[in-house]
């Protein structure tokens, strides 16, 4: 099918890749950035961004504002686009944009258990919640104590549920079993997620994944370097990585058996891609590796709008608002906070 879609691909799903190629270019620019970072306060915040494609969420909001204003209302606006993609999806799409929805289910689940666990009240936790990931009986979660529990009341009717079938014990829900089966069903999710777009095939399964593969050896890394020092083994460590992605199978041995930061750099920069990243932290700055990965991500993202007829347009577009959102709450907090000489730590430009 690869070459082909040019033929049939505008007759479902032109208009919604005309839509979202127009709205990627409402996305925030290094001037606009560089606007935001002189803000003094929050109000002067709003007063730019009133000028951008965030303008009607805001204008109305009154003085003080807070940061979590500012960022529920661009999340808004972001939910609100991705409602009307879906509405006007044919299949396959309306599938693939449902699968972009799942890693924020997962996230949801997690802070609800774990909420609850710390006996926090349970509607402010749904406040919490990220609306592209609610589900109907989301609130039902609270009164789960055990993961067969968890699956048989509440996950059963959801679309998590495939992926709870690794991750079902009978042992009691703590901080470390949590933890465990968040990276446990985000595994399931993104091996599902690339077996749907290789049946996709032609355009969309070569540049999905890609992409996919880049976050399953990013949560690789992760998953590595957060498990240093905890009674987590090697073995355990290993179930948790996806099987695909460019360190899939040997840098995943590998990963396994890191016991430092610096053996972890000496497995990536075997790899080129991953070389680059890295090359550009020094010893003992983990802390900026996050950034590093972002910037990449955007990277590769900006790259998927270069070609045309593919899917992955509306996954690099969704996730690139989602770091736009992530910047505007950096810098936001940044100011409130009056630390203004820290707002370009985590701001990673998009264009």
């Amino acid at each position: 099918m690869y070459g082909w879609e040019m033929l049939s691909f505008n007759i479902h799903d032109g208009f919604l890749e005309a839509i979202v190629r127009g709205n990627r270019s409402g996305l925030l620019t290094a001037a606009d950035y560089n606007n935001l970072c002189q803000c003094e306060n929050l109000d002067d915040i709003k007063m730019h961004l009133t000028a951008t494609e965030y303008g009607p969420y805001l204008q109305n909001e009154p003085s003080p504002l807070h940061t979590t204003t500012i960022v529920e209302k661009c999340t808004l606006k972001l939910v609100d686009e991705y409602k009307h993609m879906l509405c006007q999806a044919n299949e396959p799409l309306s599938t693939f944009l449902q699968y972009i929805t799942y890693g924020h289910m997962i996230d949801n689940v997690v802070l609800i258990v774990t909420g609850t666990l710390h006996e926090r009240d349970v509607n402010e936790l749904l406040e919490k919640c990220h609306p592209l990931g609610m589900f109907d009986s989301i609130a039902s979660l609270a009164v789960a104590q055990n993961m067969r529990e968890l699956y048989r009341l509440v996950l059963v009717d959801t679309p998590l549920a495939p992926y709870f079938s690794e991750c079902i014990t009978s042992e009691d829900l703590d901080d470390m079993n949590i933890e465990i089966m968040r990276n446990t069903l985000y595994k399931a999710y993104l091996e599902d997620f690339y077996k749907f777009c290789q049946k996709l095939g032609g355009a969309t399964a070569e540049i999905m994944c890609d992409l996919l593969s880049f976050e399953a050896d990013r949560r690789a890394v992760n998953i590595t370097i957060n498990s240093i020092g905890t009674e987590l083994t090697r073995d355990d460590r290993r179930k948790l990585y996806s099987n695909f992605g460019l360190l899939y199978p040997y840098g995943h041995e590998e990963l396994a058996v890191c016991e430092d930061v610096d053996q972890v750099r000496g497995v990536m920069e075997k790899y080129p891609p991953y070389q680059a990243i890295f090359s550009r932290i020094s010893y003992g700055e983990s802390q900026m590796l996050d950034k590093a990965f972002y910037e990449e991500e955007v990277r590769r993202l900006c790259l998927s709008f270069e070609q045309q007829f593919h899917y992955a347009v509306f996954f690099a577009y969704i996730r690139l608002r989602e770091q736009e959102i992530r910047n505007l709450m950096w810098i936001s907090e940044c100011v409130a906070q009056n630390q203004k000489n820290r707002v370009h730590d985590s701001v990673v430009f998009i264009f």
